[in-house]
């Protein structure tokens, strides 16, 4: 199916792996530009010279910290300069944390909400009138079943994905009278590298199964009984970038294999 992507240019922050990676990749074969924005700029570069060989797109690689004022700043001007502006948005970069409420200091929280939330703020305000000149385009935010359904080891984690979840509802609101849609997108549990290495390191001392370790998490929180690939997640939000999806602004979509146990 030609979901109408080719020549669009498409920021995804944190793109260099994982689901990032995934994503613009699924992005590069419906014929988008990418703008691939990481903090590893080995990997970064790699990564993009890999996707634009492999895909015949152009792939401007910004070596970025979107948790800075100054990162957003940067990823904002390289798009326009290379581009002249974007018509996607993957608000994707972030990571999981692992504290209590009470231990917490100040400086953690503060961190997270940089990351999670400002990050988004800043660049919907940086891209959107780009976006808006450019005719309309899509902004989705990466997000968690966390923001739902809380895990209780991460509670940061959980409150800033909540906050990223509202801030894209209230958003949708705001741009769609520019043809701009956007969405909000909660994956369970996804097989990325952080989840194998943190497998890995929780076998060390017990024989090292993390395979069996990762199947054990799987059937006790999925349905499903598996971890979903980042290509299986890279799938759906292809789509919601695409006009196919035109009907769907400020909405919330769990991808997590039956893991949401409300409503």
């Amino acid at each position: 199916m030609d979901l109408g992507l080719r020549n669009k240019v498409a920021v995804v922050t944190g793109g260099s792996v994982g689901i990032g990676l995934a994503v613009a990749e699924g992005l590069a074969r419906e014929g988008a530009h990418i703008v691939m924005v990481a903090r590893d700029q080995n990997r970064l570069a790699t990564a993009a010279r890999d996707l634009a060989d492999r895909h015949g797109v152009r792939c401007l690689p910004v070596s970025a910290d979107v948790a800075t004022c100054d990162g957003i700043a940067s990823i904002v001007s390289q798009t326009e300069e290379a581009f002249g502006g974007a018509d996607i948005l993957i608000n994707n970069a972030g990571t999981g944390s692992n504290e209590t409420i009470m231990e917490a200091a100040d400086e953690k929280w503060q961190f997270y909400w940089e990351l999670h939330v400002m990050a988004a703020v800043r660049l919907a305000r940086g891209l959107v009138p780009g976006m808006r000149k450019r005719g309309g385009g899509a902004i989705i935010h990466n997000a968690s079943i966390c923001a739902a359904q809380p895990l209780w080891y991460e509670p940061i984690y959980n409150v800033t994905k909540a906050a990223l979840m509202m801030f894209s509802k209230t958003l949708s609101t705001e741009v769609i009278k520019d043809n701009i849609r956007v969405n909000c997108v909660n994956p369970g549990l996804i097989l990325t590298p952080d989840w194998v290495k943190t497998a890995k390191q929780l076998t060390t001392e017990t024989g090292g199964d993390w395979e069996g370790y990762l199947q054990s998490v799987a059937e006790e929180h999925a349905p499903i009984k598996r971890f979903g690939s980042p290509e299986e997640l890279a799938n759906f939000f292809v789509f919601l970038c695409s006009d196919n999806a035109s009907y769907s602004v400020g909405s919330s979509y769990f991808v997590d294999g039956g893991m949401l146990k409300t409503l």
